[in-house]
């Protein structure tokens, strides 16, 4: 698409916006309903292009994409009229008569810019949010994501006209001209070097930003940890999406008493949901593309697998490897790994976890497997990092009644839900004063008597 045709499309929701169409409230109820039926209709397109995308099982693309927009679409048709009502406060007694309240309302034009990993949820889930706070939409999809992003792009075509949720499809090209045009918002999911690039383009226009970016997220095992549940949930989290998944356990930091037990169960547990060879498993998905594929083939030392390690670059697939007597200074600790690679190092006192983490960039994710009371406290409490759970992985991000996002390094922000809805809206306070009464001691002349009241007020 040519820079002069998406200055036309901006122009033309600026407009849309300024018309007042899209703050009805049923109106946003109408258009998230046709959009969670066009979902439904299209369930298994859908799971063909993320099939030919990134190799996904039609249940994993209905339990981690297609089911979990729907659920977010159902949480803002249910939860919108409440979201939207005006928050009445308290009146301080010197503006006394007045009604204060806090007015919600849409930023305007805002921008979605989306990544390849999880390209349907990560697309449709801000397009969601902004939606219901009454927003006009710019979408961009990733290129990495062809198949995907051509049927988003065909699919909201049906339900939406340009003006109110547009479509930008390409790659560089169409992410520079994008980024050289004014939003009032822009939602950003991808990796830290193109967010800063995203955050400096916003910085002229004094345009809000939010950022959901990755890092390495590390998942804690302690002594006292359910060791063989911990194994199972750890490889589920793991090797989801072939690894590819920003909150993805990244390395694996464990109670060096409990290592080579737990290192056992990784393995069982591996065989048993994957096979003997996962590369021969219908539902174990691949990686997105050549580039990425041998970058994660570079990170792999031979002489620290422990489990897995084999590839087939015709199906671009790498099998779900484990990688033992890993240290900070190994190639695949350079880095987010994004890739079906886990590397475990271990540590001997609770001190020594804190210490490591916050010696890094904050992670988006952070999951720690432990029944000390003692060791949860401290590591929720003087650990940095986005969210995460506790004697699990990844599920945090399945609840419209979290808010998920990043922290420094990894992000700024948080959306789902109600935390969602406020990203895209803000929030006008007003103070309506009334005319019956209109209290002299704030006008000059001051008198002596008024300094009193004021002192009284005011105190």
């Amino acid at each position: 698409m040519t820079k002069q045709e998406i200055i036309e499309i901006i122009g033309k929701q600026r407009a849309y916006f300024r018309s007042g169409a899209t703050l009805p409230v049923q109106t946003r109820i109408n258009a998230l309903i046709k959009l969670r039926a066009l979902l439904q209709a299209n369930e298994q397109r859908i799971s063909l292009a993320l099939k030919e995308d990134l190799g996904k099982s039609a249940e994993e693309s209905y339990m981690c994409e297609i089911g979990m927009v729907i659920s977010e679409i159902t949480h803002m048709i249910n939860h919108i009229k409440r979201y939207t009502q005006v928050r009445k406060v308290l009146t301080p007694p010197a503006q006394f008569p007045a009604r204060s309240y806090q007015k919600p309302c849409p930023y305007g034009v805002v921008l979605v810019i989306s990544p390849w990993n999880y390209p349907l949820l990560l697309t449709l889930d801000p397009l969601v949010d902004a939606i219901a706070a009454g927003n006009t939409v710019v979408v961009k999809p990733s290129a990495y994501s062809p198949a995907t992003s051509a049927l988003i792009k065909d699919l909201l075509e049906q339900i939406f006209s340009p003006e109110y949720v547009a479509v930008i499809t390409g790659g560089r090209e169409e992410n520079t001209y994008l980024l050289e045009e004014k939003f009032d918002y822009i939602f950003f999911t991808g990796s830290k070097a193109v967010g800063q690039t995203v955050l400096a383009k916003a910085a002229p226009f004094l345009t809000p930003v939010t950022l959901e970016l990755g890092g390495k997220s590390p998942c804690i095992v302690d002594e006292s940890a359910n060791l063989k549940l911990a194994a199972r949930r750890i490889i589920f989290g793991k090797y989801l999406n072939c690894g590819q998944t920003c909150v993805a356990p990244d390395y694996l930091l464990c109670h060096s008493s409990v290592k080579e037990e737990l290192l056992d169960y990784l393995k069982e547990e591996l065989h048993r949901q994957y096979g003997n060879n996962a590369l021969d498993n219908p539902s174990y998905g691949k990686i997105i593309n050549e580039k990425h594929f041998q970058r994660i083939l570079g990170l792999i030392n031979t002489d620290k697998l422990a489990e897995g390690g084999q590839s087939n670059a015709n199906t671009l697939q790498i099998q779900p490897t484990i990688l033992d007597n890993v240290i900070w200074e190994d190639a695949v600790m350079q880095e987010e790994i994004f890739g079906p690679l886990l590397p475990i190092l271990t540590y001997d006192t609770i001190e020594e976890v804190i210490d490591t983490v916050g010696s890094h960039d904050k992670p988006l994710a952070l999951y720690l497997f432990s029944c000390n009371k003692h060791n949860i406290r401290r590591i929720t409490s003087q650990c940095a990092y986005g969210g995460g759970c506790i004697n699990d992985t990844i599920i945090h991000l399945a609840t419209s009644r979290l808010g998920f996002g990043g922290v420094g390094e990894s992000g700024m922000g948080s959306y789902h839900g109600k935390h969602g809805f406020d990203t895209f809206t803000h929030y006008k306070s007003i103070v309506h004063k009334k005319t019956r009464l209109d209290l002299p001691m704030r006008y000059q002349p001051y008198e002596k008597t008024y300094h009193k009241l004021v002192r009284f007020f005011l105190k």
